[in-house]
């Protein structure tokens, strides 16, 4: 099973940890894990190139666990609202999602969130 916990303070989505396996098919089959890390990439590429903010992640090689850090939706790191609410909103929509995919894929995705400050 694939487990996300997004993290947020004062609401603000600002990063997330990805760890497991979904287990939906053998490697290079699982729709699951392939629809996850796209999103993943998706994510750290959109605030780190098209919004130029610095986003702070690690992918374990071996055990593929992701965490994401984008401190520019935090108001203490970032000036700009806009920027902040874009990158925030970008990682609630992963949020969303996710709790979609759960839908169809209960026993391979779980989801939850944490309020933690960085």
């Amino acid at each position: 099973m694939i487990k996300v916990v997004f993290y947020k303070s004062n609401g603000n989505y600002y990063g997330f940890r990805e760890s497991g396996h979904s287990g939906y098919d053998e490697a290079g089959k699982d729709i699951v894990c392939a629809a996850v890390s796209a999103m993943t990439m998706l994510v750290i590429n959109t605030i780190e190139v098209a919004w130029a903010s610095d986003v702070d992640y690690t992918i374990d090689d071996k055990t593929t666990d992701v965490t994401v850090i984008a401190r520019g939706a935090l108001p203490e790191y970032e000036e700009d609202e806009a920027k902040r609410f874009a990158i925030s909103g970008l990682i609630y929509s992963y949020f969303l999602q996710l709790n979609d995919m759960i839908e169809d894929y209960y026993d391979f995705i779980e989801v939850d969130e944490e309020e933690k400050a960085i």
